[in-house]
């Protein structure tokens, strides 16, 4: 056998390994789809089976929300007086604030609950009221408070009143 036909059949080898490699990954794919449907893991095929199991769906709480401002010249007031949500489900609602002064006002939002017990289970995610607010002259904001009830909340607790008042943070902000 000479150079050239050794080169060739060298060739042809090493095409038909690519080729059997090509088709070793290419069957790969379904493969690893029917042994990840078996063994329940990274499944895509069933992603709309899943839920959130901390949702209790068996009852609704209503979350009514109120607004003050302390000696403030903001006007402040939730966009919803009230909704219904599910023990472990997330929500937001959106206030609503203007400075009516003419110059720029820094607030502090305190919240508080009633009945009293129930902020233990009232958590909230994200709220205005962790930071202070600064608002220039007649600016308004709309700020959200997300949150969850937590599903232990006592099942004789159908309501949950929610109060934020804003007071004037003093040294911010300039008084007229």
């Amino acid at each position: 056998m000479n150079l050239e036909q050794a080169n060739r059949r060298l060739c042809m080898r090493l095409a038909l390994i690519a080729l059997g490699m090509f088709g070793f990954g290419f069957a790969l794919v379904p493969f690893y789809g029917q042994i990840c449907a078996a063994l329940g893991v990274n499944s895509l095929t069933q992603r709309d089976s899943v839920s959130n199991t901390q949702i209790d769906a068996s009852r609704t709480v209503t979350i009514e929300l109120d607004s003050n401002t302390h000696d403030l010249p903001w006007r402040f007031r939730p966009l919803v007086n009230h909704l219904q949500v599910h023990p472990g489900e997330l929500a937001t609602v959106e206030y609503e604030i203007v400075n009516q002064r003419a110059a720029p006002v820094t607030g502090q939002a305190v919240p508080s609950y009633g009945p009293q017990f129930a902020g233990e289970y009232f958590k909230k995610l994200e709220c205005f009221c962790f930071t202070q607010q600064t608002l220039a002259p007649g600016e308004t904001r709309r700020m959200p408070v997300t949150f969850v009830v937590d599903p232990k909340l006592p099942r004789d607790v159908n309501t949950i009143t929610v109060s934020y008042t804003f007071f004037e943070v003093a040294g911010r902000g300039g008084k007229s």
